[in-house]
């Protein structure tokens, strides 16, 4: 007669039913997927990377692109006469930064020569609120309920767009 001993049993009770390959936490699986992105950078510096778009504003954010934050300097990369506008404006710059991180952390801004980024293509065009509308409800029969149901998507879409 075969006996269950205590070594059979999982160590937990879920383990012997999860599969290797079965749903996992998120925060197991984010360290590995950001750690490339984000190497040797720091908590405030991938902030940065990621918010600098709405830190400086449309003035800026298309000419320059930051690069490092450490030891207090941030490292932005631009074109030769942006760097002398970015010069006057660095007061305020570095004050937007430290703003949206909550402390001071930029104390000095260092400015790199590179060429502009590439702007990106622009989106392309949205359909006509109607014609959207239109092609939502073509399966349905023609009746009150399509012509009700294509005036809502109309004005919803008309909205979205505004």
């Amino acid at each position: 007669m075969a006996s269950h001993s205590d070594q059979d049993k999982p160590a937990r009770p879920d383990e012997a039913a999860r599969h290797v390959y079965g749903p996992r936490a998120l925060s197991a699986v984010l360290p590995a997927l950001l750690r490339p992105a984000f190497r040797g950078r720091t908590a405030a510096t991938a902030q940065v990377l990621a918010d600098w778009a709405g830190i400086v504003g449309p003035a800026f954010a298309p000419l320059t692109v930051p690069q490092r934050l450490s030891s207090g300097t941030l490292t932005i990369a631009c074109s030769g006469p942006m760097a002398m506008e970015l010069q006057h404006a660095a007061p305020a710059l570095m004050e937007r930064v430290n703003a949206h991180l909550g402390r001071v952390a930029v104390t000095r801004l260092r400015f790199v020569q590179a060429a502009p980024p590439r702007p990106q293509p622009p989106p392309a065009a949205p359909r006509l609120a109607a014609d959207a509308a239109r092609t939502a409800v073509a399966g349905l029969k023609p009746g009150e309920l399509r012509d009700a149901l294509e005036r809502l998507g109309q004005a919803v879409l008309a909205r979205d767009r505004r």
